[in-house]
């Protein structure tokens, strides 16, 4: 990062970590290109290179000469803003469901961050592979379904339950791939940890949780995981976040059928303010997932990986918390054991993985 002449370190501006995001080159192994962040199998954008060398930067940036940086602010205070930016938006679109619809909603969500990549990064089609092509629709059908399900499950569930099963799907796919019989260790916690969760946790006021949004919630995990395996694929194949515009746009019609009606329905209701409710969305659009990305990309290229992934694991704990003080929704003891278990696991899996 550029430093001032007094040799203070720099860091950007909100504005600023979006352009530098939006405008940086490709990983060499791929980079997050899907609706939601945290896991990743590539490396870092320059990752490899000697201490106080930066990639090079792609020609005709239109964004730099545009923001100025003030003091640096830590990596992992960046990654951890992106987390509690995430998962806010998610509790701020729960109260939009009951207008909206749940599939209104998140039609509308995906719908408003695909016309804002689409315009900051204008990703270029022509020329492209077939195949890439088909990577980037595949992701955006994953990512639809992860979206969806995963809003069907905090609409029933707390978020924290709902957060930490959805993130079996990230940590499923990262012990398959370790390929370790260590490994195990960690797959049993994070099965003891979901056992907690849906056999002896209880949702709000006592009450069993509700199968319809555990099936959701699963559900939601196995898109995620989907969703991480052409994860890689659309990043070495896109720059910057072409292939996040594109695979968002692919979500947002594959949702149209689902939530178009639903959305219309909400907007045109008797009583309803049309303006104040799209509004909403937008607003909860750019906390997921445009604000966040760009927090995150910035964050992986001042820190290593492992220590990126490391500070991921605890979105389950970071979702029960935001659950609580936004939404009032209060754990248990067991429900928090639970969630204990799976950020253990993934934690554990990341420390003694392949290096």
């Amino acid at each position: 990062m550029p430093t001032s002449h007094t040799g203070q370190t720099t860091s950007p501006t909100p504005a600023a970590a979006v352009a530098e995001a939006l405008a940086m080159p490709p990983a060499p192994k791929g980079e997050p290109a899907g609706e939601r962040g945290g896991w990743r199998r590539g490396g870092a954008p320059g990752q490899g290179l000697s201490p106080g060398r930066r990639p090079a930067e792609p020609s005709g940036r239109r964004y730099s000469k545009l923001v100025r940086r003030p003091e640096r602010i830590p990596a992992p205070f960046l990654c951890l803003a992106a987390m509690f930016l995430v998962q806010l938006g998610i509790a701020l679109s729960k109260p939009l469901f009951d207008p909206l619809g749940v599939s209104g909603t998140t039609f509308l969500r995906l719908g408003f961050a695909a016309v804002i990549l689409l315009a900051a990064t204008r990703p270029r089609l022509r020329g492209r592979r077939p195949r890439d092509l088909a990577a980037a629709g595949l992701l955006g059908v994953a990512s639809a379904g992860m979206t969806l399900l995963f809003a069907g499950a905090i609409d029933r569930l707390p978020m924290g339950t709902a957060a930490t099963i959805e993130f079996l799907g990230p940590l499923a796919v990262a012990l398959i791939f370790a390929r370790r019989a260590s490994h195990l260790v960690w797959a049993l916690l994070a099965a003891g940890g979901v056992a907690l969760l849906t056999l002896l946790g209880e949702g709000g006021g006592g009450s069993s949780l509700d199968p319809v949004g555990l099936a959701y919630a699963f559900g939601a995990a196995a898109c995620y995981a989907a969703y991480i395996l052409f994860t890689d694929k659309v990043g070495a194949a896109f720059q910057g976040f072409q292939g996040l515009a594109v695979s968002m746009t692919v979500g947002a019609l594959t949702l149209a059928p689902f939530g178009l009606g639903q959305a219309w329905d909400g907007l045109t209701a008797p009583g309803a303010s049309p303006l104040t409710l799209l509004l909403a969305v937008a607003g909860v659009s750019l906390l997921l997932p445009v604000i966040p990305y760009a927090l995150e990309m910035t964050a992986l290229r001042r820190m290593p990986q492992r220590v990126f992934s490391v500070l991921v694991s605890l979105e389950p704990a970071v979702s029960a918390l935001v659950g609580l003080v936004v939404l009032g929704q209060l754990l248990g003891a067991v429900q928090l054991a639970g969630i204990g278990c799976v950020v253990a696991a993934s934690v554990g899996a990341t420390l003694t993985g392949r290096r």
